[in-house]
């Protein structure tokens, strides 16, 4: 298992696999439709999306939790 302290890098492992598995796959139909090949071409851009999504909510995590704090009145 991995360690409780390594949570934050977990959920968003998690959650940008998911969302770029659903948004790649909404994305892709939306634009070349439900062809022969939807899955490869779905697949090489859920790739992609993943590369981009990981890090990219590893750096915003802070932002938008500040964002949300004051959002809700927290700060």
């Amino acid at each position: 298992m991995i360690s409780k302290q390594y949570t934050p890098q977990v959920f968003s492992f998690f959650m940008a696999l998911l969302m770029s598995c659903i948004m790649s796959f909404i994305i892709s139909v939306f634009n070349v439709g439900l062809v022969d090949n939807i899955v490869l071409i779905w697949l090489k851009a859920w790739l992609f999306a993943f590369i981009v999504a990981f890090p990219t909510i590893l750096l915003i995590t802070p932002t938008v939790r500040k964002l949300v704090a004051v959002v809700v009145g927290q700060n």
